[in-house]
């Protein structure tokens, strides 16, 4: 379990898209669309190495990811919490990330440890300390 809310928890393990949100050099929050899976009681997410993201995340470890649903009702749950990067060792979390987005058409790469390495690909390990959000039944 990633969250110790039940309700929360099965809706984070039941979907695969989530808003990340960083803070930028100046303070302002920046966000994007991105595939997480969960990874015991951490959220992992694998993204390109060289993406502004990843070198706002090294400034300030502080993020918010919040996992959606696409229909209605629009549920949510936001996660506060703070990132480690990984650069090694990518294979285990990247494989969770594509079994989550595989069912709406993605498929892991042939070679990933190559896929991995050409692509410069690290892992965002989200610590979560804090959930909120609005589970409603349609």
């Amino acid at each position: 379990m990633v969250s110790t809310n039940t309700v929360f928890d099965a809706f984070i393990q039941a979907h695969r898209w989530a808003v990340l949100t960083h803070l930028k050099r100046g303070g302002a929050p920046a966000s994007s669309v991105v595939a997480y899976a969960v990874e015991g009681g951490s959220i992992v997410v694998s993204t390109p190495g060289k993406t502004f993201k990843r070198q706002a995340m090294e400034r300030d470890p502080r993020v918010n990811l919040c996992v959606i649903n696409n229909q209605e009702p629009f549920n949510f749950v936001s996660i506060e919490g703070a990132v480690t990067i990984e650069t090694e060792h990518l294979e285990d979390s990247t494989r969770r990330v594509f079994e989550n987005i595989e069912a709406v058409g993605y498929a892991l790469p042939e070679n990933l440890g190559q896929w991995l390495k050409a692509s410069e690909r690290v892992i965002l390990r989200i610590a979560p300390k804090h959930f909120h959000g609005v589970i409603r039944s349609s």
